[in-house]
């Protein structure tokens, strides 16, 4: 009997036990399921990129020789037989210019930098080059330039022996100085650019393509910046010397080089801006390989201008998306959903046609989301720059069941 008695207290015990394991089991189930964190919404139905309306307008390629054209940040506006690597001419300076200002750089309203002195090989140049009748800037034995003169007499004046004296002095010889534009070229994707030596007429081959992606980078150091915007020159020995670029500071057109040789004839690297909406806007544009009754320099630079002023009529402020526009809508695991919206009108500065990346980030969110609440951010990827606008919710977006948390 007391056997007995014994063993159902131990069993009793036992179920309790039991019982009260599982009832403890099934708290701290329930208890983590309802504090697990929520898996956070997902942004479903966001087009990847968005389309500025309309068409570009076609532009006045020159009849004969190659152009392009682009937008710092944004991209291409086109090209006209962009393809073949082609002789540059003067323009070669830039390239020789970036390098000698990479490895000896300059400050803006500093001194003229290091004093260079005139070599035998510089005057050969000067002299080979006069009677060859392609630029060069009078230079004597004995004269000594700063690097800056050297700069100006290169790229205003468009002066062969000029490369000649900074390759020297930056390399040591021009077979070396060769080196370092080949390196320089590969560093900035310049995969269509040829180059046998800093100047001459056959001297560098390239696209107009490259010749702006140069460009780009050159004008990103001030003082290159600074020497490809002026008119003139005074230099020690050759005096005041004019840029042949005749329509410098008009229109907004701020540099770069115009010249011509007689392999490649006229040919044209410029930079001009333009304000939109307060934000300034820098077109960049390239032409080779044009003649006229005028004379290649002339015809180039016209060209030039006329590409110019028909890509800066393009460039304005355009709405990509309009203020309320739904783009997507938030999805939760357990079924809830709203519409997201941009709250303001998204406008960029682009031209009719030009397609943009269009990607979301969304915040941290805690549920339930009233509606109007700040969800996150829209990036709209133009080109190199992105422009970011908010992103709202349009109505509340619930929080889960109590149902639905325990069993998930």
């Amino acid at each position: 009997m007391v056997a007995r008695d014994r063993r159902a207290r131990l069993a009793l015990r036992i179920a309790v036990g039991v019982a009260v394991v599982l009832v403890v089991a099934v708290v701290a189930g329930a208890l983590v399921q309802w504090f697990r964190p929520l898996t956070p919404p997902t942004l479903r139905g966001l087009a990847a990129s968005a389309r500025i309306p309309g068409n570009a307008a076609r532009m006045p390629w020159p009849a004969a020789g190659e152009a392009a054209l682009s937008v710092r940040g944004l991209g291409s506006l086109g090209q006209d037989r962009d393809s073949r690597p082609v002789p540059i001419g003067v323009l070669s300076g830039v390239l020789t210019a970036y390098v000698v200002l990479k490895d000896h750089p300059l400050s803006i309203g500093g001194d003229g930098g290091p004093t260079i002195a005139v070599t035998p090989r510089t005057l050969a140049a000067y002299r080979a080059g006069s009677v060859a009748d392609e630029p060069e800037v009078p230079v004597s034995t004995g004269e000594r330039l700063t690097e800056l003169d050297a700069i100006e007499g290169l790229l205003v004046d468009s002066g062969s022996d000029m490369a000649t004296l900074l390759a020297d002095w930056d390399a040591g010889s021009t077979s070396a100085f060769v080196t370092r534009m080949h390196e320089t070229a590969l560093s900035l994707g310049l995969r269509q650019t040829r180059i046998t030596a800093p100047s001459g007429p056959d001297a560098v081959l390239s696209t107009p393509g490259d010749l702006i992606r140069l460009a780009e980078a050159a004008m990103r150091i001030p003082v290159f910046e600074e020497v490809a915007s002026l008119g003139d020159v005074d230099l020690p020995e050759a005096g005041l010397e004019y840029n042949p670029n005749f329509v410098l500071h008009e229109n907004g057109v701020i540099g770069i080089e115009a010249g011509s040789d007689t392999t490649t004839n006229g040919c044209y690297l410029f930079a001009a801006e333009k304000t939109v909406s307060g934000r300034t806007v820098t077109l960049f544009g390239a032409v080779l390989g044009q003649t006229g009754p005028t004379g290649p320099d002339t015809a180039a630079v016209d060209a030039g201008e006329a590409l110019m002023k028909a890509g800066l009529a393009e460039l304005g402020d355009f709405p990509v998306f309009q203020a309320g526009r739904v783009v997507g809508r938030l999805f939760t695991r357990w079924g809830a959903s709203t519409p997201v919206r941009v709250p303001r009108t998204v406008e960029v500065p682009a031209w009719p046609g030009l397609s943009l990346r269009v990607t979301a980030r969304l915040a941290t969110l805690t549920v339930p989301v009233p509606a109007g609440t700040r969800v996150g951010r829209l990036e709209i990827l133009e080109g190199s720059r992105e422009i970011e606008a908010p992103l709202q919710t349009t109505a509340p977006l619930r929080g889960p069941s109590r149902i639905w948390r325990l069993t998930r």
